[in-house]
């Protein structure tokens, strides 16, 4: 028969400590509380760091960047589906920071940069006709967004930001809006879910259209306004006027670029329509005149490109840094976007995109057809 051990008399007669009750009950050597605790002077706790999160978003980015040059797809789409496969990284709190400035912050700021592609000599070159052909696509282009929203059970949040954005110039124009409608009104899964719908449509209208156009016997003019004034994105607009003809890309370019200055105007009518995200309850009418800062630096952006003509090598640079910058905003975005809520929403939530692509494309044909 053995002996009773001594210590278990002693460790019986005690009460064991609940290391769930103890910080750092497990940290052995210290490292979680130094890691919190001690951080060099000066320098903000890795919780308040913008570090993790920016790192992380850029790291994406790079990755679709990557792909987008060496399998020729759309850099924003697969910016997104990239952030959307890391979306789970968000769960951790110290990312969220950094996450946000760049969905914030980069967004602001890639759309100012924007304004360097434009002029109001570029605009002024379309000549009455077109331009006012454009503004009533764009109008119907928005208008379907809304009405087909409302059909089907979405709301019309949903529907402003899928015909605003299809009828000015996708990604870019999505996440300007967005920032005037809010989280609050609308989740970001929609909005992921939009940006997705978005980049999809451009991406297949820009192989599709330009056989279209050959198809109706379209002249280059006629088809050059048919791709400009239809497909959303700047990138696949130029390229499909370019995959008809040369002369067809010239003159996409230029109504793409009148539908991109059409920008700030369009976000300040929404803002006065609704009021700005955050704004108090009830606010006058006149105080939603006010535009959002990057709205009227853009405008400023376009103003002064219009009177000092920049070099071919800066407007490239300023190009890249744009598309850059909206990269990083649409990739956090995505990686803020909860997969469970962006799968449970179903195909209705498709509808909006899908309803003013196609009003889009019919509305720009039927003016090509009559009127030019």
């Amino acid at each position: 028969m053995t002996e009773p051990n001594p210590l278990d008399n002693l460790s019986a007669s005690k009460p064991r400590p609940n290391w769930d009750a103890i910080p750092y009950g497990g940290d052995l050597f210290g490292e979680m509380h130094l890691a919190e605790y001690s951080q060099p002077s000066g320098e903000p706790p890795v919780k308040d760091s913008l570090f993790p999160g920016l790192a992380i978003c850029g790291v994406a980015s790079a990755a679709a960047a990557w792909l987008s040059e060496h399998y020729h797809f759309p850099i924003i789409l697969l910016g997104l589906l990239v952030g959307l496969s890391l979306s789970f990284i968000a769960r951790d709190m110290r990312t969220h920071k950094g996450l946000d400035f760049a969905s914030r912050t980069c967004l602001r700021w890639g759309i100012v940069i924007l304004g360097f592609q434009v002029t109001f000599m570029q605009i002024g070159a379309l000549g009455v006709t077109p331009f006012l052909a454009l503004v009533v696509v764009m109008g119907l282009t928005l208008l379907a967004g809304i009405v087909s929203a409302h059909l089907f059970g979405q709301t019309s949040y949903a529907g402003l930001l899928a015909g605003g954005a299809t009828a000015i110039c996708g990604a870019s124009a999505a996440l300007a809006l967005y920032g005037v409608i809010g989280k609050d009104r609308l989740s970001q899964a929609q909005f992921a879910l939009t940006l997705v719908g978005i980049s999809l449509a451009s991406a297949l209208a820009m192989s599709v259209y330009p056989i279209l156009a050959s198809y109706f016997n379209l002249s280059d003019q006629q088809a050059g306004f048919l791709i400009g004034a239809s497909i959303h994105d700047v990138a696949q607009a130029i390229g499909g006027g370019y995959a008809f003809s040369d002369a067809a890309g010239s003159y996409a370019t230029i109504v793409k670029l009148a539908r991109v200055a059409l920008l700030a105007p369009i976000v300040a009518l929404v803002t006065l329509a609704i009021g700005a995200a955050g704004a108090p309850a009830g606010q006058a009418k006149w105080r939603r005149l006010a535009l959002p800062w990057f709205i009227t630096a853009f405008l400023a952006t376009v103003a002064l490109n219009s009177l000092v003509p920049i070099p071919a090598e800066y407007a490239a640079f300023a190009l890249s840094a744009s598309k850059g910058l909206l990269l990083l905003a649409v990739t956090a975005t995505a990686m803020r976007s909860r997969m469970d809520l962006l799968l449970d929403m179903g195909w209705r939530a498709t509808i909006p995109v899908l309803s003013a692509t196609v009003v889009s494309f019919l509305s720009a044909l039927f003016f090509v057809v009559m009127f030019l």
